[in-house]
């Protein structure tokens, strides 16, 4: 599915954890969204989550605040396998108080990144990390996302290789709708 990216794709890829990258992506959705999300916002994540997990399918994000480890919660609680997949080194928890959970997914799942070990993210990685997502997965839901929300660069990158994208309703009052 990374071939999809053509000439960005990664040339490596580090992966951490149980199970076949390649086995794992071919039944995979990506939820991602806001980190500043809303309780409505986190809620819906880790539900949706959970159903997909029951549903037979693999959840994919990307580890930050909000929606992303709603997703990767909702995902782990159903008794799933989930993907991270890091803008650094999979051995570096960032945000540094989601190291627990990662912990979790590396367990019961992958953490996945194009960064060697101990890579510390740079700012410009977190976009080039959305494209990784788009292509390892089958559909992009969105859960919530403000108008620079790198949630819709990841939806933008699906859209671009043909895959469907997904939005999930909210408050017309938000502005994370």
């Amino acid at each position: 599915q990374l071939a999809d990216l053509e000439t960005s794709a990664p040339d490596r890829m580090w992966v951490a954890g149980t199970g076949q990258l390649r086995l794992l992506a071919l039944r995979s959705v990506a939820i991602v969204g806001a980190r500043n999300a809303t309780v409505y916002g986190v809620t819906t994540a880790g539900s949706l989550a959970a159903e997909l997990t029951e549903a037979g399918w693999l959840v994919v994000s990307g580890a930050a605040f909000g929606i992303d480890s709603a997703a990767h919660r909702g995902a782990l609680a159903a008794g799933g396998a989930t993907i991270a997949v890091m803008a650094g080194g999979g051995d570096v928890a960032v945000p540094r108080s989601h190291a627990p959970l990662l912990e979790r997914i590396r367990d019961q799942g992958l953490i996945v990144s194009e960064y060697p070990p101990g890579t510390l993210p740079r700012k410009s990685a977190f976009l080039q990390r959305n494209r990784l997502i788009a292509a390892l997965t089958r559909a992009t839901i969105v859960v919530e996302a403000g108008t620079r929300s790198g949630a819709l660069n990841t939806a933008d990158w699906a859209q671009a290789m043909g895959r469907p994208v997904l939005a999930v309703p909210g408050p017309a009052s938000s502005p994370m709708s």
